[in-house]
């Protein structure tokens, strides 16, 4: 069901601090974070439909890596209904960015929404960062501070989205501000991410799934449990991969020259088995 969190335009060394948990059938065959021979793309990848949930645009050249600053992010939209066979993977809508060249808007503004089953969907490059999805939310440009989603909407205050907002606001974000090096803050941030703190019964959200599986799905990270075959209590779900996405000023640029951003991506992996 996934959550991301992303500190936009917070830090002048770090305009983009993207964190993410992806939570998938155990089933689901994945390829973890790797670049890709056939497109630009730098990401793990989903080999039942061949697309992705979290990637950066690079491409491999002759003895370096080409980027230009693009990456997305996309989360299913959890309210009940059901993705139909016609639709396509919303794994695509972010390969689809990652090798376009026009803007985070203009590519949000032309999806033909309707082609996918429900989803939450972040785009963006160096300047600029977009969330559109296809129940009822249009483009918005991101604001500059600290925004939390998972599967409904944006605005939408979950247990998990407090609780990981409350404990990056507390625990990492004044460590990046101290210090910016990824030494510093990566581990604290991957912390945050494991917190399986389920939300009190009452706190629960009412998306159109029996409220067991709602608890279970309640937390930042998502410990395995039998999702869709709990007579047998075989683990099926869970958090597969945690992610950490930035965006970082190069090194050693001359204050006269326009500014170059460096994407990263780390992730690493559990319960993928």
């Amino acid at each position: 069901m996934c959550i991301v969190a992303i500190a936009w335009q917070l830090f002048d060394e770090l305009p983009l601090v993207l964190l993410s948990n992806r939570d998938e059938f155990f089933e689901r065959p994945t390829d973890r974070l790797y670049q890709w021979s056939d497109q630009p793309i730098y990401a793990g990848r989903d080999q039942q439909s061949g697309g992705t949930w979290l990637g950066i645009h690079q491409e491999k050249k002759t003895g370096f890596f080409e980027q230009n600053g693009r990456w997305a992010a996309v989360l299913n939209f959890r309210d009940g209904v059901q993705a139909g066979t016609d639709e396509r993977s919303r794994g695509a809508l972010v390969t689809d960015f990652l090798t376009s060249s026009i803007s985070p808007m203009d590519f949000a503004r032309q999806l033909n929404l309707q082609a996918y089953a429900g989803f939450n969907l972040i785009v963006g490059d160096t300047s600029q960062a977009v969330i559109v999805n296809n129940r009822g939310h249009a483009p918005t440009p991101l604001y500059a501070g600290l925004h939390v989603l998972s599967n409904g909407q944006p605005e939408d205050s979950w247990f998990k989205t407090e609780r990981l907002r409350g404990r990056l606001r507390q625990e990492v974000l004044p460590l990046i501000a101290e210090d910016s090096r990824d030494d510093y803050w990566q581990s604290a941030a991957f912390d945050v991410l494991s917190d399986s703190t389920p939300a009190p019964s009452e706190d629960l959200p009412n998306t159109g799934v029996a409220i067991d599986i709602e608890q279970m799905l309640s937390s930042v990270y998502i410990a395995p449990f039998a999702f869709a075959n709990r007579q047998a209590n075989q683990p099926t779900y869970g958090t597969r991969t945690q992610s950490i996405l930035t965006l970082r000023k190069a090194e050693n640029q001359d204050r006269d020259t326009p500014s170059t951003l460096v994407a990263q991506l780390v992730s690493r992996e559990c319960n993928s088995e």
